[in-house]
Formats: C-alpha cells, structure tokens, sequence
C-alpha cells in the first residue's frame, strides 16, 4: 500500500477547511489594522494567524504528509511561536481596556522568550543540516535529542506558567475595567466588554484542556494522535469564532475613552469657568454648587433620555471637568455615574407607568423612551432600584 500527499480524511479535511480559513481572517484582520492603525487588530491577527500556524503540524500529519515524506525536514520550521500567545492575549486587552494605547519599546520584552526560543530552533537546523547524514533522516541530532527530549519538556512547562502569568493579567485587566466603565457610561450593557470576556473565556478553555490533555498523556496513558486530535479540531474551531467575531467588533468607543484615574491631572473642558479651571471639587461648598447645577441641568434637559450619554458629554454640558463632575455624583449623591443617571430612567419608567404609556408603548417601548440601549440591561437595573421586575411592578400597580 503506497502513501499519497495529501490524503483528505475524517481528521484532515475538518482542520485544512478551519485553518485556511482562520489564515484568511487572519490577513483581513491585517488589513484592517494597516488602514486604521488600531494595534488591537495587529495583536489579534497575530494571534489568529500563530494559532493556525501551530494547527499546521497536524493537519499535514493526518494528511499523510510524514508518511509519505520519510525524511522531511518541517519539523525544524515549524516553529512552535506559543511562547508568544501569552504576550498577545496580554496586550490585545491592554489595546482596548488602556485610554490611547500606545506599543511602548520596554514592550518589546515580552516577546525576547519567544524570539529566543526561535533563533535556538534555526541554530538547531544550522547545526543538524552540517552534520554527515542529513538528507537521509527526518530529524537530525540536536533534533531527536535535544529540542524533542529535555529542552522541548523544559519549554513546555514555561510555556505553560507564561500562558497562566498572562491569562491571570489579561482577566485582572477585563474585571478592573468593566468595574470602571460605570463611572463613565450611563448604559453598560453592549459595552461591558463582553466580547474580551468571551476571547478571554476561549483562550482559557484551550489552555485548560492543553493542560488536562498533557497531564492525562505524562501520568495516565499515553494518548495517540487521534484522541489530541480534538484539541486541534477545538483550537481551529474557536480560532474561526475569535477572527470573525474580532474583525466585526468596533471597540473603538472603548479605546477611545479616557477615564478619570487621577482626580488631579485632568485637563478642563473648554466650556467651564476659568474660575475653577484645573481644581477638584473637593470642599463642601463646590460640590454643593456643583451638585445645584447638576440637578437643575437634569431636570430641564433630561439629558438622560440618550442612551449613549456618559460621564464625558453630561460633564460639558454642564460646564464642569470629568473630575468635578465624577466627584460631585460620588459624593454628592453617593452614586456611581450610571446608578446616577439610571435613577432618573428608572423614575421615568414608573412615570410612564403610573400614566398607563406602556398599554400603547409596550414595556420595551417604555423603556426605550426613558434612555435604556436593550431589554436586558433595562430588567436588570429596574430590578436593582425597585426590587422587582417590570411586569411585578406593573401588577402592583393595579
């Protein structure tokens, strides 16, 4: 029975049809980054394109490629470049959850694993290709000896306590940042970052499984190529959700924000008086004019009603700096912006209520023409100010 190059099969196919097309997303997500210059597009196209890459290995071995080609030399460039998916997934988060996010060249440093352990593979390949021998075997010395027995176990194991290191600050970045987003955004559901929360959520199912697959193969049994097969077949699967999913998402609202981290350095709005340029709102009596004005601007202009509104155009509007503004709700009213501004909505909504505007409007109408973005976040909050649902509420009413 001879071999042929390539054989499309059961495990083949499924693999060379999700990676070719995660390669494409890959390129568009590329192209993307070259026309906007968002170097969130840059680290997810090198992720998606590393982790296609790495697919590569077995999709030409169930291909029947190492069979066929007794000799081949892809080992020595498939270069596994996982040392540097940490770092990527690191700095993806960072691109989108830090204001004005620039690649700043200490940065560069937590890719020197990766580059290292890719300059040792091609000195691995310069050493192996001089020796006698050669051309007649698949892998040469250092090869079979070295980067397949203790130093591949040795990386393996870094590999695995980087990807933990990274995986840990890329989450710790999503959770203190969609903390933050309520002092800023008046409606956080589209915008609490659920698609980092769900790329987060599928790089860490894949190093978990990587995880039980390895500890299953070492201390159990070892398993044959097609039992890891699934980790491949997942890996391309969920490689396809992220390019698609990342190259529709616009998380330029969220890159483009600034929010208040220092309650001294903020730079005034134009609009406010020179009289308390520059100067936190932190006396009693400030805060108090401050709060006189707010309200009186709430209750005239209902700026409210805009489900887009946050901390940013309410301040202006109101001719105070973000910092002013964000101390004066704090402390004024003992709120976070989007309680603040939730309030009044939910206020609105039993109005409206109360008036029977939902017998014509339905609920979810109500609820748009009091400043709610979604249904979801519109339950959510009314239940957290009133203690029950809108339909319980309603029938309390009655």
């Amino acid at each position: 029975m001879y071999l042929v190059f390539p054989s499309f099969n059961l495990y083949s196919t499924p693999l060379l049809v999700l990676v070719t097309q995660g390669i494409i997303f890959g390129l568009l997500l590329l192209h993307k980054f070259s026309k906007g210059k968002n170097l969130s597009f840059l680290f997810l196209a090198l992720l998606v394109l590393i982790t296609c890459f790495h697919r590569t290995t077995y999709t030409i071995g169930f291909m029947d490629w190492y069979d066929t080609f007794r000799n081949t030399k892809i080992n020595y460039w498939l270069i596994n470049f996982s040392l540097a998916i940490g770092p990527l997934i690191y700095f993806y988060v960072k691109s989108i959850t830090v204001s004005n996010f620039r690649f700043k060249r200490q940065y560069w440093l937590h890719f020197v694993p990766a580059l290292l352990f890719a300059l040792y593979k091609i000195a691995i390949f310069i050493y192996d290709a001089l020796q006698p021998g050669f051309d007649d075997t698949q892998n040469g010395f250092l090869m079979s000896k070295l980067a397949m027995g203790p130093t591949g176990t040795f990386i393996e194991t870094f590999n695995i306590l980087q990807q933990l290191l990274y995986l840990a600050f890329s989450l710790q970045l999503y959770f203190i940042y969609r903390k933050r987003i309520k002092d800023y955004f008046s409606n956080t559901y589209r915008l609490e970052l659920n698609w980092v929360r769900n790329f987060l959520f599928i790089y860490t199912f894949l190093f978990l499984y990587s995880i039980v697959q390895q500890l299953v193969d070492f201390t159990v049994t070892e398993l044959s190529w097609i039992q890891k097969w699934w980790y491949q077949f997942f890996s391309a699967l969920a490689v396809i959700y992220i390019g698609i999913k990342g190259f529709f998402t616009d998380t330029s609202s969220l890159t483009d924000l600034i929010l208040p981290t220092n309650r001294t350095s903020e730079v005034k709005s134009p609009l406010a008086d020179k009289s308390t340029e520059l100067t936190p709102a932190n006396n009693t009596v400030e805060i108090q004019n401050n709060k006189k004005r707010l309200l009186n601007f709430m209750e005239t202009e209902k700026p409210y009603l805009d489900p887009e509104l946050n901390l940013k155009q309410l301040a202006e509007s109101v001719q105070l700096t973000r910092t002013q503004l964000s101390e004066t709700i704090n402390t004024g009213f003992n709120k976070n912006f989007n309680d603040f501004i939730n309030d009044y909505r939910v206020e609105r909504v039993k109005k409206l209520f109360s008036e029977g505007k939902q017998q014509k409007l339905s609920l979810l109408g109500v609820a748009y023409d009091s400043g709610f973005n979604s249904k979801a976040t519109f339950n959510r909050v009314f239940k957290k100010f009133t203690g029950s649902s809108p339909s319980e509420f309603l029938k309390s009413l009655y």
